[in-house]
Order: C-alpha cells, then sequence, then structure tokens
C-alpha cells in the first residue's frame, strides 16, 4: 500500500481512481465494508482503489470541545487498512484551511487533481465539507456531471445494532471487549509508542513500556493480560492501566504500562500495540512497595498460567 499526504502524489499512469472516503476510527465492520467495495470496484474497472482519510479527527478542528477519544492511534488505524488490500491511503491535513473548504469544492478539488474518478464509496450517512454541506445525495449530483458513480452503503448491524466507532468507544470503556472485537472484526488492541516513564517498575524488578495513549479510548482503571507481537514472536503481557496509588504523586497522572513476559530490549520510540485479554483485578493501593511487589508477581504468575 503506497502511502501520500497530498492528491499529486499519486501516480496512476492513466488509470482511473476508485475512492472510499472517511475518518475510518476504528476501521470497524462498516468501514470494510466501505473499503472493500472500493477495492472491488477497481479491480472490475481497472482501477487505482484509493482510501482518503485524514491525520486527525474533524471534530479536532471544527468543534475541539466535542473531539472524541480515539479507538486507534494512527499506526493502527494504518495497518488496519493496509490489511484490507487496498491500493494506495491519501491522509490529508485537516487544519483550518481544509475544513472552510464546502462539500462541493472538496469533490471538485479531488476530480481535478486525481484525474478520472470511477466510483466514489462513502457511509450512506457521511456528511463533509464547510457546514456539513456535502452529503450522499451531493455525491450523487456531482458524479452524474463528472461521470463518477457513488455507493452510499448502509451501515452494517451486529446484534440488530448498527455498528458504530461510537458504540465501540463504549464499549471499551465499559471494558467489554467482546463486543468491540465483534464490531471491529479483529481482537480489541491498544496501542501507542514507547516513552521515557519514572523506571518504577524496573525498580520493582519488572521493567515495563509506558505507552503514549493521549486522546485514546481506554477500558477501565486496572490490571489486564495481553499479548503483542514483536519480530515476528508473540510475548505475552501484563498490562497495567491507572494512576499507580501506591507510588503516585501528588498530582497522579493515567499510566498505562506493558511487561512482556520473556522480554529483554529496548523499545523506546517503537510503537507497541497490545491485544488485551482478561481484566485481572482493579487498580488497588497497597501499603507498601514490598506488597505491590509481591502482588505484580502474582499478576504476572496469572498471565503466564493463562493458555
Amino acid at each position: 500500500m503506497k502511502i501520500i499526504h497530498t492528491t499529486t502524489e499519486l501516480a496512476v499512469g492513466g488509470r482511473k481512481v476508485c475512492l472510499a472516503i472517511g475518518v475510518f476510527d476504528g476501521v470497524h465492520l462498516g468501514h470494510q465494508q466501505i473499503i472493500r467495495q472500493t477495492i472491488a470496484d477497481a479491480r472490475q474497472h481497472d482501477s487505482v482503489a484509493l482510501v482518503l482519510t485524514f491525520d486527525r479527527h474533524p471534530s479536532a478542528i471544527v468543534a475541539p470541545d466535542r473531539v472524541p477519544p480515539l479507538i486507534y492511534s494512527p499506526g493502527q488505524k494504518l495497518r488496519a487498512i493496509e490489511s484490507l488490500g487496498t491500493d494506495a491511503l491519501l491522509i490529508i491535513r485537516f487544519d483550518t484551511s481544509f475544513s472552510q473548504q464546502t462539500g462541493e469544492e472538496f469533490i471538485r478539488g479531488l476530480a481535478r487533481d486525481l484525474g478520472k474518478i470511477q466510483s466514489v464509496c462513502v457511509g450512506a450517512d457521511f456528511v463533509f465539507g464547510q457546514k456539513r454541506s456535502g452529503d450522499v445525495a451531493l455525491l450523487k449530483e456531482l458524479g452524474g456531471e463528472l461521470g463518477f458513480t457513488v455507493h452510499g452503503l448502509a451501515a452494517v448491524a451486529l446484534d440488530n445494532q448498527t455498528v458504530s466507532s461510537t458504540r465501540i468507544r463504549e464499549a471499551v470503556r465499559a471494558g467489554d471487549f467482546d463486543a468491540a472485537s465483534q464490531m471491529l472484526g479483529r481482537p480489541y488492541a491498544i496501542s501507542g509508542r514507547v516513552v521515557e516513564g519514572d523506571r518504577l517498575g524496573r525498580q520493582l524488578g519488572f521493567p515495563t513500556a509506558n505507552l503514549d495513549v493521549t486522546g485514546l479510548a481506554l477500558p477501565p482503571n486496572g490490571v489486564y493480560s495481553g499479548c503483542a507481537k514483536l519480530n515476528g514472536q508473540i510475548h505475552r503481557v501484563a498490562l497495567n492501566i491507572g494512576l499507580r496509588p501506591t507510588v503516585a504523586p501528588a498530582k497522579p497522572q493515567l499510566c498505562v504500562e506493558a511487561h512482556l513476559l520473556d522480554f529483554d530490549g529496548n523499545l523506546y520510540g517503537e510503537e507497541l500495540e497490545v491485544e488485551i485479554g482478561d481484566k485481572l483485578r482493579d487498580e488497588q493501593k497497597f501499603a507498601s512497595a514490598t506488597e505491590l511487589r509481591e502482588q505484580i508477581a502474582r499478576d504476572i504468575a496469572r498471565v503466564r498460567a493463562q493458555v
């Protein structure tokens, strides 16, 4: 999959483009339907399958007080889209200037810069452009003029309920990973870049990778089992999400720390994705560092014993 940040980077060699447009947070079953339709169109018409998304949630610019926590980190979203088999991914910088385009200006600009568009695929309720001026009806009107077909796909339902990013966030925050995984179409995982911590885990004898999860939807605080893939190997993980009440400073900050069993290496700067399993226990405050160390050892033993 080719990753581009401007339309001019896509060299189509005279071929038409089949386009999927969306925020695609979580790349859930509904998003997958949109992207797979785009890929099918591209294969049928010998065209380029292009997924268009944004470098941030649009609300970060147009409604900063209503930005939802994200299900996936940028890296996770990229990997999930790539796994579906699209030819290229266009990541547009969503800034104030971009947000001021009308829906019509946005689509005409794409048609101009991409050359011949064969099809555009979006969700049936997708809206875009300044003041949400674009929708499926506008796409069909422009498609009639500019020569592309439009798929406005209805939402996917699971257990008679619509699959949506909002519902997945709610499931994650409730700790219902089975529901989240079903809607995602893959096991729920949390991902973040490994950053420098206070090395307290190492002092206790259990070094941890501290994940930067800024802006992400998070499960309830507690200790979880999990697994992570590194260099082709699967490592079991004891994951702590919380404020570390036993050792927290006066103004504690939420931490997500992963102890990888049977791993000794430097992960700083890398993105670590942890598939979350069972919740082992709630977060709790211990009377001493010794008690905390003993409990961590028991937590790790439970992770190791899981089949």
